[in-house]
């Protein structure tokens, strides 16, 4: 297992660290509340795994949250830049490349199975030098194996690629609960309605509406994450009610926000 102590940089240098064979290298540790990574990538695929505590993490494809006992994926070579909500227990794991060329090609938030978590943690318990051959080797080729299984959870705020409408929308990215309309945020971005919509859709996959209800739910999970009771987050959010916010909730997760984080157990 390696710390983050012996590791210097975002960008890590693991392959120059460990034995490049390895297929995978792992470490854990916590990071405190506050800390903050600019924009970097990794040569290796990584498997950012957080036991406790809460994460953001932004790439070109939009925002992700990470919320205790779930991973982000982040293919090879992928940017992103990384701020932790809470003081965050976490488990990385890093693979090489060529080893999992038929995992997902974008970075995708996804729920640990019990079986997976044990995987992680048994693979963690052998030294790095053991990481390419023996018990550990075969080990990680399990947990590449099981990765392929899991299915994506939807913790991702797609963004526009556009300046002018990210721009338009930047606002609401800081303040989901903002009541602005699609006039507002077309005039923003000097467009019609109309153009706007088609735009929008074009660079998200979403229609501005959706987009708007994502990016609530979104903040939800952050907040949950923090021990925020369910009223406040539903008057923060500008939900009509605590009910009105939980029935959300639900067709989004398949689950109430109280029992969203239990789920994981």
């Amino acid at each position: 297992m390696i710390h983050p102590a012996n590791l210097t940089h975002p960008n890590l240098g693991l392959d120059e660290a460990v034995d490049y064979r390895a297929a995978a290298v792992g470490f854990s540790g916590v990071m405190d509340q506050g800390v903050e990574f600019d924009l970097h990538g990794h040569r290796r695929a990584q498997l950012f795994h957080i036991v406790s505590g809460s994460v953001t993490v932004e790439t070109e494809r939009g925002t992700f949250i990470v919320p205790p006992e779930r991973a982000l994926w982040i293919p090879s070579n992928v940017l992103h830049a990384v701020a932790y909500l809470q003081r965050s227990s976490l488990r990385y794991l890093f693979f090489r490349p060529e080893a999992v060329a038929h995992l997902p090609s974008q970075p995708s938030v996804i729920r640990l199975s019990p079986l997976l978590r044990e995987l992680i943690l048994t693979f963690l318990d052998h030294p790095p030098e053991e990481a390419s051959e023996g018990p550990a080797g075969r080990l990680a080729q399990v947990i590449i194996d099981q990765l392929a299984t899991v299915p994506a959870a939807p913790l991702h705020l797609p963004m526009p690629s556009s300046d002018r409408l990210r721009r338009a929308i930047g606002e609401l990215i800081a303040d989901p609960a903002r009541t602005d309309r699609l006039t507002d945020v077309a005039r923003r971005a000097a467009l019609s309605e109309r153009s706007f919509e088609r735009h929008f859709h074009a660079e998200t996959g979403l229609s501005y509406r959706a987009w708007r209800r994502q990016a609530r739910l979104m903040k939800a999970v952050e907040l949950l994450s923090l021990g925020i009771p369910i009223a406040e987050i539903s008057d923060r959010l500008g939900y009509e009610g605590p009910s009105a916010f939980v029935a959300s909730f639900r067709r989004a997760f398949g689950v109430t926000p109280g029992r969203y984080f239990s789920e994981a157990d």
